[in-house]
């Protein structure tokens, strides 16, 4: 770590001059709060960029190579949209002055975007990331019923939706009821009619396609059920990017969703955040979403504080602006053709390293996918483990698939390779899956002890797990 690196002797640190003329930071901060020392480590800069370029060449990431993670849609991120938000008048704004029109100008105008991407008729830009739009969707969810003075206690979520649903689900205070997929990885009419049928269900939360990469075709028909018996219908947005264009939730029946900026619409992602989770409603809805909002008047934007029905605020000011500022950049880049063509490509990778696999590689489901399918270790030779295999594709350069998720299929790969990958790309990852097989065949050692080529070799998973060393 950098901050154990620090030199006793010398002062290297340089602190630039404020750049606000006039005034004194120092009479704005209380005395109890100023340091003495600075908590900052006295290292030489050459030191400071060799640590971190060091840490730099062990990292990996989507500028890279080719990182297939399954439903975390790791495509490329256009350095045109970090252009634009690092532009001075969006990273100096503060939310905090005054009102700023061309800052407003984009949080409207996205969400006027969002809403025809999705047919949804008024979006929230305030959640942070994907499950923090489940969790104020659910809560809003709880909030309209409570309106109307009925009790819903209960939510529907297939198992083969996405990892996050169930946990939203508990926190926002509801019950699960699992709806276990048919043989065709599809929703079960039948169970759906009859978990319905309890009176204290609030609706149904799920991804389409789902986890499994399948696009439910009885779609209207399980939003219809659930309408017809008093229930809402919650769109998980995690999976959009094989249906922009083609397909629109709210055209499906869903009355709620939540978006993924940081997957479906290009911003960078994993770490830890920034991420953003816009959540879109219908008309019904909309009185109900964090506030506040913008409205567009003939002398321009206007911020209103949340209607008084609203669940209230879920986080402070605006969301993530600057991931904002990157999506907007991406959409308008795309266009409405270029979103489409999005969908298109995606749906084509995945189905063209589907087939290349299924020859060695064993497929639960075989029918066409959308954006991502999965593979397992069934069958697999030498008892060589998805664990094996994930850890041997990293001696080839390219990240490993999801793995155990989703959990209705055992020892699962769920790969996704995006739209941004080449046809030479998927052919290198297919050649490498070909000589993992073989090499189970062979020479199962390597694979039991991969990888090899990596900073850090085989970790002991469950020691790490019981006595995790976070710092030496």
């Amino acid at each position: 770590m950098i901050f154990e690196k620090g030199i006793e002797e010398g002062q290297q640190n340089f602190i630039p001059k404020m750049d606000i003329e006039g005034e004194n930071l120092l009479d704005f901060i209380p005395k109890y709060l100023l340091r003495e020392n600075l908590p900052i480590p006295n290292v030489p800069e050459v030191e400071i960029v060799r640590h971190f370029v060091n840490l730099s060449q062990k990292n990996y990431g989507v500028d890279i190579g080719m990182y297939p993670l399954g439903s975390c849609t790791m495509k490329y991120n256009p350095k045109i949209n970090e252009i634009v938000a690092r532009l001075k008048g969006f990273s100096l704004s503060h939310p905090l002055q005054e009102e700023n029109q061309g800052s407003l100008e984009i949080l409207f105008s996205i969400s006027e975007l969002l809403g025809k991407i999705t047919g949804m008729d008024a979006f929230s830009l305030q959640p942070a990331a994907g499950a923090h739009g489940e969790l104020a969707g659910l809560l809003i969810i709880k909030k309209y019923f409570e309106s109307k003075g009925i009790e819903k206690s209960k939510i529907i979520i297939p198992d083969s939706a996405h990892g996050t649903n169930p946990a939203s689900a508990k926190m926002a205070g509801f019950s699960i009821i699992e709806l276990k997929s048919n043989k065709f990885g599809e929703v079960p009419l039948d169970h759906l009619k009859y978990a319905m049928s309890e009176d204290n269900v609030a609706g149904i939360m799920l991804t389409n396609p789902n986890t499994l990469g399948i696009f439910d075709p009885q779609i209207k028909e399980i939003t219809r059920i659930v309408h017809d018996n008093g229930g809402l219908c919650y769109y998980d947005g995690a999976n959009l990017n094989p249906i922009l264009g083609i397909c629109r939730p709210r055209d499906m029946g869903f009355d709620i969703i939540h978006l993924n900026l940081h997957k479906t619409f290009s911003t960078p992602h994993g770490g830890g955040g920034p991420g953003s989770g816009p959540l879109g409603v219908t008309n019904e809805l909309g009185q109900f979403l964090p506030g506040p909002c913008i409205i567009s008047k003939k002398n321009g934007f206007e911020r209103i504080p949340s209607n008084e029905k609203s669940i209230g605020r879920i986080k402070s000011f605006w969301g993530n602006f600057g991931v904002i500022i990157r999506a907007y950049a991406y959409i308008l880049a795309l266009g409405a053709e270029g979103l489409k063509k999005v969908g298109q490509i995606a749906v084509l990778n995945a189905n063209y390293l589907r087939v290349l696999l299924e020859q060695k590689y064993y497929l639960p489901f075989k029918r066409v996918c959308q954006h991502e399918f999965v593979i397992s270790d069934r069958d697999f030779p030498n008892q060589i483990t998805t664990d094996d295999i994930a850890k041997r594709i990293l001696d080839y350069g390219i990240y490993a698939p999801t793995i155990h998720f989703p959990l209705i299929v055992r020892g699962a790969l769920m790969i996704e390779p995006t739209e941004t990958e080449s046809k030479a790309s998927l052919d290198y990852f297919f050649e490498v899956m070909e000589k993992i097989y073989e090499e189970a065949k062979t020479t199962p050692n390597l694979l039991e002890t991969a990888p090899h080529r990596t900073p850090v070799k085989r970790l002991d998973a469950v020691l790490a797990a019981r006595k995790p060393i976070l710092r030496d």
